[in-house]
């Protein structure tokens, strides 16, 4: 039985336009970009084409006397601990500093906040509604003097609800504080504008959008202080040590090119695959819930809870028969405990182990949809029995 992969929030299947780029920079350009002769700059001027180009189409600009950055890491989670851990230990840290997430944020900010948490900060987090949206209205009394940065993702991973973004902005650079935003499940997918969310720092990751894993960007507006995490190279202004892969930026930029190129027509197919998938699951299985569902949610993203079905006995059986989705988060697919998003959106606990994600992409078709949402109707009513 032919597998059906609908599990594109976790990772996307690169593109044959990416891995051609690639083999053509591995092909002619095999220079250090920091070496100071003839290659060493012919490789230097692929490297900074492509991060000035993935600027540009993340609403950046990173030209004129103060421009913006982007500075390339490993990928989105390298990215966010760069914005949090090396924003908090460069800013001023007089009194009690702190910095405010919100619950449904990715492990990794989690992380690099309980590490500051143990290095005597503060840590704070922003209530979530029943809807999944960070309630922003709260945001201005949780800040204070002594708040170095806010960090809330654009759009969640799990549910793929949108989050306020351009509206929290707004209530932070009026308090003099600095604004950090995940959008590893958003680009690519819809229009991410850097400039136009009003944000001073934004992650993004390559293996999201049809692009290579292993390389990801921290977009830094002009006036944005980092101490750098990855110590050892004075590459990427001194922000993060070690030799750029160009293959990798360059295998970044064409799937960028190529998403936002496709961004509308991919925006309506993917929105219409999820309304019918979900339209069919309801038609014929009662009571299943659509988490998120009133809310504005990226296209390709759908978290169902089956009642009276065990999440895990139906991720298994799902699996069984070819139907590849996910529980939470892939980067928390190990844990025991149930999604901390949904348990912030203050779910009923007859749900929390029910729930699965599914997630599309430009490459799904109607067939699959169909076939897939007739083995999950199948499978949760064997079951149910």
């Amino acid at each position: 039985m032919e597998t059906i992969y609908l599990d594109h929030n976790a990772t996307t299947p690169i593109r044959p336009e990416v891995i051609e780029a690639m083999q053509r920079e591995w092909a002619h350009v095999h220079a250090n970009p920091a070496s100071q002769h003839r290659p060493g700059q012919q490789a230097r001027w692929a490297l900074e084409h492509a991060r000035a180009r993935i600027a540009e189409l993340l609403g950046a600009q990173p030209h004129g006397a103060d421009p913006d950055r982007v500075v390339f890491t490993s990928g989105g989670t390298e990215a966010n601990n760069l914005a949090l851990l090396g924003i908090a230990r460069a800013a001023n840290r007089d009194g009690s500093p702190q910095i405010i997430i919100s619950p449904i944020e990715h492990a990794s900010v989690v992380g690099a906040a309980e590490c500051l948490l143990d290095d005597g900060w503060r840590v704070d987090s922003l209530p979530v509604t029943p809807q999944g949206v960070v309630n922003a209205a709260k945001l201005d009394g949780l800040l204070s003097p002594n708040t170095r940065l806010v960090s809330t993702m654009l759009a969640n991973h799990e549910t793929g609800v949108m989050q306020p973004i351009a509206q929290m902005a707004q209530t932070c650079h009026a308090a003099g504080v600095l604004l950090h935003t995940d959008a590893v499940q958003a680009a690519g997918k819809i229009p991410v504008d850097f400039g136009q969310l009003g944000v001073d720092a934004m992650t993004v990751s390559a293996h999201k959008f049809h692009g290579p894993v292993g390389i990801g960007a921290l977009v830094l507006g002009p006036d944005v202080t980092v101490e750098p995490q990855i110590l050892g190279g004075h590459q990427q202004e001194g922000l993060r040590g070690g030799t750029e892969s160009i293959a990798l930026a360059v295998g970044m930029l064409t799937a960028l090119e190529l998403a936002c190129a496709e961004c509308d027509e991919a925006t309506r197919r993917m929105t219409a695959l999820r309304d019918r998938f979900e339209q069919a699951l309801k038609a014929a299985i009662s009571n299943i819930v659509v988490h998120g569902q009133s809310s504005t949610r990226l296209p390709q993203t759908s978290n169902i809870a089956f009642p009276a079905v065990d999440g895990q006995v139906l991720f298994t059986a799902l699996d069984t028969v070819g139907v590849a989705c996910s529980i939470g988060s892939a980067c928390d697919s190990s844990a025991a405990d149930v999604s901390p998003t949904l348990r912030a959106m203050e779910v009923p606990r007859e749900l929390l182990g029910s729930s699965l994600r599914f997630s599309f992409a430009v490459t799904t078709t109607e067939a699959e949809i169909d076939e897939a949402a007739s083995r999950i109707i199948a499978a949760v009513r064997r079951l149910r029995d």
